[in-house]
């Protein structure tokens, strides 16, 4: 038994959607794509360390700056009192002693701000030693997301290029099958997964992949040509061969 030609053409048609829709599934799963994802994931793991490191690094140079600027006013204290002491303006011995002790208790604190200083300096070093890693590996990182965009915007264009070419001769087939089963084929597609009509083969429906039963099987061959049929077990419009 021939296909009739109304059935041909559907089928000719399905085909045709068929490879369209592959065409766009192999562009969602193109290897290019998970390449780029994967490089993104690893840039932003590595740019959540960045912004993570800047935060202690910021509380570190906080701290740093606090005493800096508690060390220039304790030193310009020291020298305002000294300049008391040592200019003559004073000449009371318990005035005298006063500013002398005023002094050494301001250079004492000044020598803690100074260790406070370099603590932090200390603190500091490995950490931006660090962050210098960190920026780097992000440059080398952006540098690979670049090409891997590339590459992906590459394989679509060719992708695109090939769906254009296939939807281009969608409409003379489209335009050759009856409207009636053209609109019965659209439903189904849209039901069964772009996939509305199969090929009887070897007693086999190669829509769900399932035998029919013998019975069914030989009432189908013995329908006239044309005659519309569907499988039992997933409802696809069969298309019979020789």
């Amino acid at each position: 038994m021939t296909a009739s030609p109304d059935l041909s053409g559907l089928l000719a048609l399905q085909d045709l959607d068929t490879r369209i829709d592959q065409e766009h599934h192999r562009r969602e799963h193109l290897p290019e794509r998970a390449e780029l994802a994967q490089v993104e994931a690893a840039l932003g793991q590595v740019e959540s360390a960045r912004s993570e490191l800047a935060a202690a690094l910021e509380a570190v140079a906080g701290r740093q700056g606090e005493a800096e600027r508690e060390l220039r006013t304790t030193e310009q204290r020291i020298a305002q009192v000294n300049s008391r002491l040592y200019g003559g303006s004073v000449s009371a011995s318990r005035e005298l002693q006063a500013l002398a002790a005023d002094v050494d208790g301001l250079r004492k604190r000044a020598s803690e701000l100074e260790d406070r200083v370099l603590l932090a300096m200390e603190e500091r070093e490995p950490l931006d030693a660090r962050m210098a890693q960190l920026d780097e590996e992000i440059s080398r990182l952006a540098e690979r997301r670049a090409v891997a965009e590339s590459k992906l915007a590459s394989a679509e264009a060719e992708i695109v290029a090939e769906v254009s070419r296939l939807e281009a001769s969608r409409p003379a087939l489209a335009g050759a099958v009856l409207a009636e089963l053209l609109a019965a084929y659209e439903r189904l597609r849209a039901r069964l997964g772009g996939v509305a009509v199969a090929r009887l083969v070897g007693g086999r429906c190669d829509g769900c992949h399932l035998s029919l039963p013998a019975v069914e099987l030989d009432r189908i061959r013995h329908q006239p040509p044309g005659k519309l049929e569907y499988c039992e077990q997933c409802g696809r419009i069969l298309v019979v061969g020789d």
